[in-house]
């Protein structure tokens, strides 16, 4: 049976609920918005750093880069037009659509972020896996997840793994849109604040307290941690008012300080670079 098919045969309501939800969300769009240009082009700035650091220790130009929940291939196909070797892994068959229609040189498959069967052990250099965890709410889930992008990951090279935070989601959708005092009283949050993993049948929210329980429990070493997006999905509306250079400046402060300790929980998205002991 062809792992399409058996994706097809095998879906859970969980992950009916996730394709349903990509068939109308357009991440391609988000991430070209000026808070999604932040992610993306912070993100970027370090694939580019861990590739570059590679490429020079094995004198190679290019890379075998394994994209997992790769969406519509904003990451892989920006990173095949620069000549890299991106293989693409995606649940979502409109997403794996899209991709495909794209017409790059990204080898597009579809898969299950827990079960990349078919894809052999120690086979990639950079694997980035900046989405699956958002919607993997058990830890065995997740801990499947990190374990896959281990496996397919070669001695030397270096896992992005992406996380939604607690604190943005309490901070904006509990605070700002009134949402807080019901969270409580429906136990969708608990009494330190921390969002409960069944809160939200799409997203799953962590602190960095979680995200270093997940790396110690894949058995996997952090190089850095990273804000992805730092403050700018506090006041959208600010940062879409900023000119052309004011928005570089504010970049520049972006990467200067993604790594603080202080900035690092409060991001509404981090990534964690990791790599084999």
């Amino acid at each position: 049976m062809k792992e399409a098919e058996r994706l097809q045969q095998e879906k859970s309501p969980e992950v009916k609920r996730l394709e349903e939800y990509y068939n109308k969300f357009n991440e391609d769009k988000r991430l070209l918005t000026r808070h999604g240009q932040v992610e993306y082009l912070t993100t970027m700035h370090f694939i580019h750093e861990l590739a570059e650091t590679l490429m020079e220790k094995r004198g190679q130009e290019s890379l075998d880069i394994l994209e997992i929940g790769a969406g519509t291939g904003r990451y892989s196909v920006a990173l095949s037009e620069e000549g890299h070797r991106v293989t693409a892994a995606e649940l979502s068959a409109s997403n794996l659509g899209r991709l495909k229609k794209k017409k790059s040189s990204v080898k597009a498959m579809q898969r299950d972020a827990r079960n990349l069967s078919g894809i052999g052990d120690e086979s990639f250099d950079l694997v980035l896996l900046l989405g699956p965890l958002y919607h993997l709410h058990d830890v065995a889930d997740q801990l499947k997840a990190l374990s896959e992008a281990k496996r397919v990951l070669r001695g030397d090279g270096y896992l992005l793994a992406a996380y939604c935070m607690n604190e943005y989601s309490i901070l904006t959708y509990g605070f700002w849109e009134h949402h807080i005092k019901e969270a409580l009283e429906s136990g969708q949050v608990d009494e330190n604040f921390h969002t409960l993993a069944d809160a939200n049948e799409l997203y799953s929210y962590v602190r960095l307290s979680d995200i270093d329980a997940l790396k110690d429990a894949a058995g996997l070493q952090r190089a850095f941690i990273f804000a992805a997006d730092g403050a700018a999905n506090y006041r959208r509306d600010k940062l879409r008012q900023l000119s052309e250079e004011e928005f570089a400046l504010f970049m520049r402060y972006q990467l200067a300080t993604c790594r603080l300790p202080e900035l690092l929980g409060a991001s509404a998205h981090t990534v964690d670079v990791l790599c084999k002991p």
